[in-house]
């Protein structure tokens, strides 16, 4: 399977208005130019339109059909200032002056219906793009945890083939305590439902299973467990777990007997960023698996975060898989 073209046609069939508030990087004009014509996206560009046209004609990219947006000059730049100055209880001054900045005007834009997702950091840190996301498209209802998550493609898993995982969070969150894993978990369980089409089957990770081991490390995701089934008791969650025993089913049988997860799960939420990083590399290096991301999540509206070594490839996956969120 490949998950890349997956995703490219379920953008395609209902392409979001992405914002790219790094219009000058040749990368995004050119991935936005592409976007387009691919029909994944319908981007809009923030960067100042004499600079972003100089430099689309210097690199012979066509910016038909591109919406450019001069974040300094928009005419609604006003109203977001207002109504940004209002939520974080500032002069509207101040406000206007770290709206006017593209990548606030763009969480702007999405936080107010003129954007339905957001994609940046070929440019910026990845600390400065999850902090504007914050402060402007604001998190999902119940939530207040930004992370994120790897796809991880498996070429075979106990006889299937292309088997498809969840873990988090695999790149923002180093130490969660009970309350974010309790979040992380939620978030993942949504971007399984909106991305992969399949009902989120979520085991909170630990060196215990059920009990069989006693530490504060494991009584925090015990209690991250019940925090999630309160935040959102639809979702079938179970922990704490250990790895074989939540994605083996006769591991899980004989370790976690009754759970609906154990056996089951595709959704893996790891106690700490150590085990996560060293998980996802471990499978995608040892088990040859694809890993997709990271992809942010946790916010009331998609926002992605690109490396700043992103190809247009990259560029082009993310705003597929972007719109693709923005259809949940």
């Amino acid at each position: 399977m490949d998950i890349i073209q997956n995703f490219i046609e379920k953008a395609q069939a209902k392409p979001a208005r992405i914002v790219y508030p790094e219009a000058t990087d040749p990368r995004i004009l050119e991935a936005a130019s592409k976007a387009l014509e691919m029909g994944i996206a319908k981007p809009i560009l923030i960067g100042n339109v004499v600079e972003v046209t100089s430099l689309s004609n210097e690199l012979g990219i066509s910016l038909d059909g591109l919406e450019i947006i001069d974040s300094k000059q928009d005419e609604r730049l006003d109203t977001f200032a207002s109504i940004y100055a209002k939520k974080r209880d500032m002069r509207e001054a101040i406000a206007k002056k770290l709206v006017r900045k593209p990548l606030s005007f763009g969480g702007m834009m999405v936080n107010q219906g003129a954007a339905d997702g957001m994609v940046a950091g070929v440019a910026t840190a990845t600390s400065i793009v999850i902090q504007a996301a914050t402060l402007t498209v604001g998190f999902q209802e119940g939530l207040s945890t930004p992370s994120s998550f790897f796809l991880m493609i498996l070429p075979e898993f106990q006889g299937e083939k292309d088997k498809v995982f969840i873990f988090a969070d695999s790149a923002v969150q180093i130490q969660p305590n009970a309350q974010q894993l309790a979040e992380i978990a939620i978030a993942s369980g949504t971007n399984a439902k909106a991305l992969l089409g399949i009902d989120p089957k979520i085991a909170f990770l630990s060196f215990s299973t059920k009990g069989s081991a006693s530490h504060e490390d494991a009584d925090k995701v015990i209690a991250a467990l019940e925090i999630a089934n309160q935040i959102n008791p639809t979702f079938d969650m179970d922990g704490e777990m250990q790895l074989d025993a939540a994605i083996v089913p006769a591991v899980g049988a004989k370790k976690a007997q009754g759970s609906t997860v154990a056996g089951q799960a595709n959704v893996l939420v790891f106690p700490d960023l150590d085990a996560a990083n060293i998980g996802y590399k471990l499978v995608e290096r040892m088990a040859n698996a694809k890993a997709v991301g990271p992809i942010l999540q946790g916010f009331a509206k998609p926002v992605n975060d690109m490396s700043r070594g992103a190809s247009v490839e990259d560029l082009i996956a993310v705003s597929a898989i972007t719109s693709v969120q923005a259809q949940g």
